[in-house]
């Protein structure tokens, strides 16, 4: 999957595949898509393991590099052990500051977390299960822009298709916000909060 084949998925749901005659341009296609990506991101985030290093005698873990980053999921200091130690943390901007009495060394520490999925011209981060769901998204946004931009237009459908258009475009986002609802992270088991920090 890549970005064109998104674009494609999401045409052949609007109904619009004839090239000569495109409905939406490949740019308006590509924002409602970036649009809805960034929603699944929020729901379910890439998820990613960094290894940062410590700063000896502080408790503060800077994150500044962690690009996209949409969550921190857990903190592992000291790395290693088995099992894991994980530790009880805060956050404020690009700071994590670790609250348990363990004060780091200078070494490494481990910083599971989730960053926004990528889908491009050439890869997507999106797993292939949710693909539809993405461009179902995708798909709710173009019709509801389509149908705020036909209004006081004269179009061959006639005055009650950018009523029809508006309702099927908040159905498919209504569908699409529920399932990333339902799948979202904040219902899921947070893991984090079955690992206790060990002394």
């Amino acid at each position: 999957m890549n970005l064109s084949d998104m674009r494609a998925i999401v045409r052949r749901d609007l109904h619009d595949e004839d090239d000569a005659n495109y409905r939406w341009t490949n740019d308006e296609l590509d924002r409602h898509i970036a649009h809805a990506l960034k929603e699944f991101s929020e729901a379910m985030p890439y998820e990613q393991k960094a290894t940062i290093a410590t700063v000896a005698d502080s408790r503060e873990i800077d994150i500044s590099s962690l690009s996209d980053r949409v969550m921190v999921e857990a903190v592992e200091y000291p790395v290693g052990e088995f099992p894991q130690r994980y530790q009880r943390y805060s956050l404020w901007v690009d700071r994590v500051t670790l609250l348990g009495d363990v004060i780091p060394d200078g070494s490494n520490s481990y910083i599971y977390y989730g960053k926004l999925h990528t889908l491009d011209a050439d890869t997507s981060t999106i797993p292939s299960k949710y693909e539809d769901l993405v461009a179902l998204g995708a798909t709710g946004y173009a019709v509801v822009e389509w149908a705020a931009n036909s209004i006081n237009r004269v179009n061959v459908g006639g005055a009650m298709t950018p009523r029809d258009f508006l309702t099927w475009g908040k159905g498919r986002l209504s569908s699409f916000k529920e399932e990333l609802k339902r799948l979202g992270r904040r219902n899921r088991v947070r893991v984090k909060s079955l690992y206790p920090s060990l002394r």
